[in-house]
């Protein structure tokens, strides 16, 4: 059981800080975007290119660190991404043109990749079931204060930094990580829990993992929300502040509180699965993110006032949380002796999904109608997976 663990809020805590790694490396400079762009003379679908580079890292690197955790334990592949982190964030700070910072922020985001996809597979090692759920409910909690928390900070640094800065916090935060991880982290996987083969055998495990019906499932549809949710991420620094005129500050505090309903929506999730399964928990939230990104196409496509907006994206943002907790814990649950594989194949789906969304409300230029419309296809995608690939678990949840 959960409970019985000593360790159990400490190891939420750390872990949710590395998982936070990701939102960090996306939302910190988003309150950024518009200077960057005019700093480095780039178009805006340019500098939001910057976003997609990041997501692809991040995901691409995934299948870097979670088969390598497989094979040889959890703790050193988590600390040489956190010491790439580093490196790469400061790449990021000395880019001179915007070539140069996509450049970077790719390997940033391979770098970041680790804390993502170890912490996910630390958690499968150590719990199971329900237990599962609650502890990803857990990091949640301390990971969703990173969208909440880092464009505010992002906001407040601007006042201070230039963009550049922004980029010089995350290398200290890096840092930190990896003296954090080194002090409070154990290994979880016992060499006899290892793959026993080479490191390529361990890379293979990969394709059983993804012809894994029950599994894809469940990441398809937790992959597509997400999507939804990088479409809003890259979308909505330039139309909440450059068509309805936010202030960075203000861009800022209406980021958060959103990921203040994303945090409340995964709470939520985590006690509604005991008494009603995962399978139900995640039906229920993909009914919420139909109605209100439905809400929030129509909002687009009549050029409502920004209150109306603020409130869709509100809901919108929220049914990824209840979707994610219990879709992630059921897709992990299904791959527990592969779970650096299995978290590697469920994060690459998540970014690269992500990346692929975030360009797509550039095209013809950022507008409100082409952010909703995006997130409203993203959301009735994972629906779509949902109903046609997920299967409902054969034992009572």
């Amino acid at each position: 059981m959960i409970s019985a663990h000593p360790n159990r809020f400490g190891y939420a805590i750390t872990l949710g800080l590395l998982a936070a790694l990701g939102p960090l490396c996306i939302d910190l400079y988003l309150p950024a975007l518009p200077a960057l762009a005019r700093d480095l003379a780039a178009p805006t679908a340019t500098a939001q290119l910057s976003l997609t580079a990041g997501l692809i890292g991040l995901g691409a690197g995934q299948l870097i660190f979670g088969p390598m955790s497989d094979k040889y334990g959890r703790i050193k592949p988590l600390l040489l991404s956190l010491a790439l982190l580093l490196i790469a964030s400061v790449g990021c700070a000395m880019a001179q043109t915007i070539h140069q910072l996509l450049l970077a922020r790719l390997f940033e985001g391979l770098s970041g990749a680790g804390g993502a996809v170890l912490s996910r597979a630390i958690a499968r090692d150590m719990y199971s079931g329900h237990d599962l759920t609650r502890f990803f409910a857990l990091l949640m909690l301390v990971n969703g204060l990173a969208p909440v928390a880092a464009p505010v900070l992002g906001g407040a640094l601007m006042t201070l930094l230039s963009w550049r800065g922004l980029f010089m916090v995350i290398a200290v935060i890096a840092l930190l990580l990896f003296i954090l991880a080194r002090v409070k982290l154990r290994e979880t996987l016992t060499p006899e829990r290892r793959s026993q083969g080479s490191l390529f055998s361990a890379w293979a495990a990969l394709g059983q993992v993804v012809i894994h019906r029950p599994f894809m499932g469940f990441c398809l549809t937790q992959g597509f929300m997400m999507a939804g949710m990088f479409a809003y991420i890259g979308a909505s620094p330039f139309v909440l502040q450059q068509i309805y005129g936010l202030s960075p500050q203000a861009f800022s505090f209406c980021f958060a509180a959103n990921g203040i309903g994303l945090i409340i929506a995964s709470q939520t999730s985590a006690r509604l699965s005991p008494l009603w399964g995962e399978y139900r928990v995640v039906k229920g939230a993909l009914v919420l993110a139909f109605v209100s990104s439905a809400s929030l196409l129509l909002a687009g496509l009549s050029g409502a006032a920004l209150p109306f907006v603020l409130v869709a994206l509100f809901f919108s943002v929220a049914s990824n949380g209840a979707v994610g907790v219990a879709a992630a814990s059921l897709a992990m649950q299904s791959q527990g002796h592969r779970a650096g594989s299995a978290s590697a194949v469920l994060g690459v789906v998540m970014f690269t999904l992500g990346g692929i969304a975030v360009p797509v409300t550039g095209i013809g230029g950022t507008s409100v109608l082409t952010m909703t419309a995006t997130i409203f296809g993203c959301y009735m995608l994972a629906i779509a997976m949902f109903v046609l690939v997920a299967q409902k678990p054969k034992k009572p949840d």
